[in-house]
């Protein structure tokens, strides 16, 4: 029988099922093989997340010692609001945990971090075709209704 569903910090142990995540999450993006992360970018991002002058952090849902997905924040300053935003930058929960509530459990986990931090909003964004995801995202949250934009330089 599987345990509750535990979100918490990620710690250094957590390196090697956490990369098996973090691999896995870049892939559905297309980061895979010859697109791949540089490892230098993978292992700058683990260690920001222990590093108490970064604001980029991470959690992880375990279930039974196991990890079953992973969120990655960050808070940064707005030019509309005093207190800082929260970024969710990454969302993951591995192939064979979906549909458990481990994305759900990882949204709430990042809004009590939010809110612990002062924070008035969280916000994220997704990819148009990523329509599983979505339907959990337009449960928990609302439509921005703001286009992304961006230049690679």
């Amino acid at each position: 029988m599987t345990q509750e569903i535990i979100v918490r910090p990620v710690i250094q142990e957590d390196f090697i099922a956490w990369k098996v995540l973090w691999d896995g999450y870049n892939a559905f993006y297309g980061r895979a093989g010859e697109t791949a992360l540089p490892a230098e970018v993978t292992q700058m991002t683990w260690s920001r997340f222990f590093d108490v002058y970064e604001p980029v952090h991470a959690l992880v849902a375990v279930d039974s010692g196991q990890l079953l997905g992973l969120a990655h924040f960050l808070f940064h300053r707005s030019t509309t609001q005093v207190n800082p935003s929260c970024y969710l930058q990454d969302l993951f929960t591995d192939r064979t945990a979906r549909g458990r509530g481990v994305g759900r459990a990882l949204i709430n986990a990042v809004y009590e971090q939010a809110k612990a931090a002062g924070s008035p909003r969280v916000y994220w964004q997704t990819h148009e075709t990523n329509t599983t995801a979505m339907r959990l995202y337009d449960k928990v949250a609302e439509k921005s209704g703001f286009v992304v934009y961006r230049k690679m330089l």
